[in-house]
């Protein structure tokens, strides 16, 4: 070394050797080895030749059979399963061999190569048994690995069983991924032999699932099927409880007519009958039916959106001409066609077959028009026979009902029948209560009347109800509420009510019949549009304790008791129709 040199220093990446060189007069000399990762790789592949020469091992691991002489402190150092064994007081600290359970010999033949610092492989053949190895010994960087490695290797050919597997170590991340894989690749998942393996409360829980990716019910039932005839000797009593959960009002009629009902283990199956008879319901009623079964799944290329129709300002001057669709998916607002004629308000609206009819409005209309789904635009249908604002209308078995309300002079007791077959309005038996601004509506197979205005200062707390079987009125009991304005929804065969300046939604079950609170609105709202989509009780607009028009909007989900405050209007409206409507997604 050259005594001109101050200093001299020498870096590897492996190996570090620091030198610094005083002058002649010998001062202070030194040198400084830093050991890097190829000093410790190369301890470890010592120690690893030591191992499969049972050189200074001093214990023996006996799995399946097979004996693995190691070293009790290069197994401690990787595995926390082996340092409790080892340092816990525990009999195998003790024991010279060790009986390792519920581990394959290649198993643990792979672990101790990666222990010992070898090179390892994971792949198709060995990723399991790797994984429930390394789970037990508690080898967490070896476990992630083989976590990641399933997630790359997730196709619709393995999801099924890869979803299983990471259920039942509890891996969060792998069965998300591989449930999300297996949710939108439901055609071809659908396809391969695992899915076929599946058990009834898989299947079913799969079904109905509202992440489920499907375009059109007709895969969901082919679904169900293959695996039902996939066992058809066992699997057919479980027919019934599948097919409850393929939403068979959705299929197109004609597949239905030739696919399902002329299915020999369906036509061999009694149970499956009422699954049957309500999607023929639907079939004639179209969106009257009141199932989970007829609402469109989430991403189905049929999607439920309300519309909104006319209303008044939110001065209450003005009548808006106004016709909206509102897509709760996207929240997205679009226009449609205007009731054509004039502006009103306080008219009645309803869908029949999945149209929309208006009827009367201020002042004293008997003008009805049926805006067509399909043509989007208005058509005039036959007239009422008696014109009427403040009043209701509801569809109840097909046929459209227009109740009570105000001729200018008198609050009304008649009640008009429409028969869209024969364009024609017929009067039925008169309610034994004159009511305007009531609500009115269908639940089992019978009309309600709730509450309404008997004249310009008295309201009535009675509950009218129709039996069309019957052809007759009968009183029902009260309501704990005395109010006009008020608007009501069916859900699950039971009755909701909102509005009346009432800050409460009150429930009503025509079965037993009892009323109960089950919500509170941020304040008083009355003559608010309320429709059900998708399962939820939508409330739009509606006029305040002030009188003034709002663009406010919740949502209401009965199973949960929760509301939700959603996207305002597009404007304040009140006294407006609301409905919905199926529509294909895009139009």
């Amino acid at each position: 070394m050259q005594n001109s040199l101050d200093e001299e220093r020498y870096n590897y990446r492996t190996n570090s050797l620091e030198i610094a060189a005083k002058d002649e007069k010998g001062e202070k000399m030194r040198l400084k080895l830093c050991s890097g990762s190829c000093h410790a790789e190369e301890i470890l592949c010592t120690l690893n030749t030591y191992r499969r020469s049972g050189i200074l091992t001093d214990v023996v691991l006996l799995v399946g059979g097979q004996e693995f002489p190691c070293h009790r402190a290069a197994l401690s150092a990787n595995s926390a399963y082996f340092r409790a064994m080892f340092n816990g007081n525990l009999k195998e600290e003790h024991q010279d061999v060790i009986n390792i359970q519920k581990i394959t010999a290649p198993a643990m033949s792979f672990l101790l190569d990666y222990m010992y610092g070898g090179n390892l492989v994971i792949q198709d053949d060995n990723v399991e048994s790797v994984m429930e190895a390394s789970d037990l010994l508690q080898l967490p960087r070896l476990r992630d690995a083989c976590v990641t490695f399933l997630e790359e290797q997730l196709h619709p050919c393995n999801c099924v069983g890869i979803f299983k597997f990471a259920d039942s170590f509890s891996i969060p991340s792998l069965s998300e991924k591989s449930k999300k894989f297996m949710l939108e690749g439901f055609s071809e998942v659908s396809c391969h032999e695992e899915f076929l393996d599946l058990t009834q409360s898989e299947l079913v829980e799969y079904l109905s699932n509202e992440q489920l990716v499907v375009m059109k019910e007709e895969v969901v039932y082919e679904a169900a099927m293959r695996w039902v005839r996939h066992d058809a000797i066992s699997r057919k009593k479980a027919l019934r409880d599948v097919l409850e959960h393929v939403r068979l009002p959705l299929l197109d009629p004609t597949y239905f007519l030739e696919k399902v009902e002329m299915d020999a283990l369906i036509q061999d199956c009694p149970d499956c009958f009422p699954l049957l008879h309500e999607a023929r319901k639907y079939f004639i009623l179209g969106n009257e039916v009141n199932s989970v079964r007829a609402r469109p799944r989430r991403f189905m290329d049929l999607a439920e959106v309300i519309v909104v129709i006319g209303g008044c300002d939110k001065k209450g001057l003005l009548k808006l001409p106004f016709t909206d669709r509102y897509n709760p998916k996207s929240k997205e607002w679009m226009a449609l066609a205007s009731v054509p004629g004039y502006t009103k308000s306080e008219f009645a609206a309803c869908t029949l077959k999945n149209d929309i009819y208006v009827s009367g409005g201020h002042i004293n209309s008997r003008d009805v028009w049926m805006f067509s789904s399909q043509l989007k635009v208005w058509i005039k249908v036959a007239s009422l026979h008696k014109g009427r604002w403040r009043h209701k209308m509801a569809t109840l078995q097909g046929k459209i009902y227009a109740v009570g309300g105000f001729d200018g002079f008198h609050r009304l007791s008649t009640v008009e029948c429409y028969d869209s077959f024969s364009n024609s309005w017929t009067f039925i038996d008169t309610m034994p209560e004159a009511v305007s601004s009531a609500a009115v509506v269908p639940c089992r197979n019978k009309l309600y009347v709730i509450g309404g205005a008997m004249d310009d200062y008295a309201n009535t707390d009675k509950v009218q109800s129709y039996d069309p079987e019957e052809g007759k009125w009968t009183p029902v009991g009260a309501t704990p509420f005395c109010q006009r304005c008020i608007n009501a929804v069916t859900l699950e065969n039971t009755i909701y009510v909102i509005g009346g300046l009432l800050t409460n939604i009150f429930s009503y079950s025509p079965d037993q019949n009892i009323w109960t609170e089950v919500a509170t609105l941020p304040g008083p709202l009355e003559s608010s549009g309320v429709t059900v989509c998708g399962g939820k009780i939508y409330i739009l607009g509606g006029r305040d304790e002030k009188g003034e028009g709002t663009d406010a909007a919740f949502t209401f989900d009965p199973t949960g008791g929760e509301l939700e405050e959603e996207p305002p209007l597009q404007r304040c409206t009140s006294y407006h129709g609301c409905v919905t409507l199926l529509q294909g997604s895009g139009r």
